[in-house]
């Protein structure tokens, strides 16, 4: 199973009412084809009345493998639907890569 699809997999178990798992891979120094740096957009009722670091701690325990094996960078957007609304349901992009080694 790719990582996508995975991360897509795993993170069904708080229930988003919305979810987007970008591979942004291509914009890093890592070889063609990789699935190394992610970026998360999620909205869901379980992160009502949750700080933000005790959101992204609910995330890296259900993707536990795949940050230990697999992702090299994970960027989180968690909000609750409260939030998404104030947002105008836009998601922010990441910012372009500063450089760093191949990984191999």
């Amino acid at each position: 199973m790719h990582i996508k699809n995975s991360i897509e997999t795993k993170l069904q178990a708080l229930q988003p009412q919305f979810m987007e798992v970008t591979n942004e891979s291509h914009m890093h120094n890592v070889p063609k084809g990789s699935e190394t740096h992610f970026k998360v957009t999620i909205v869901s009722e379980k992160f009502n009345g949750k700080m933000l670091l005790a959101r992204h701690r609910m995330i890296n325990t259900i993707l536990t493998d795949e940050l230990t094996h697999s992702i090299h960078a994970l960027v989180l957007r968690t909000m609750t639907m409260e939030e998404w609304f104030e947002e105008n349901g836009m998601s922010n992009n990441s910012p372009p890569c500063l450089g760093g080694s191949i990984l191999r």
